[in-house]
């Protein structure tokens, strides 16, 4: 699965939040793949979306997101 980094940034915005402070259950090295559009395990995903108080779906990249990504 692939985080977008967009959205995630979104989010940690509205939740008056900072990457540092997902830290706590993220390697450093996870969020570096986020970052660059790498994919990450299902459970990181839905870690990150319980910390940011969000559902998966809104912060994983949709199918033509990524359809462009590999282009």
């Amino acid at each position: 699965m692939r985080i977008d980094p967009k959205k995630m940034e979104l989010y940690l915005a509205r939740a008056c939040m900072s990457e540092t402070d997902l830290r706590n259950g993220t390697s450093p090295q996870t969020l570096l793949r986020i970052r660059r559009g790498m994919e990450v395990k299902p459970k990181t995903v839905g870690r990150i979306a319980r910390a940011l108080g969000v559902d998966v779906t809104d912060i994983i990249q949709d199918a033509t997101a990524m359809a462009d990504n590999a282009n």
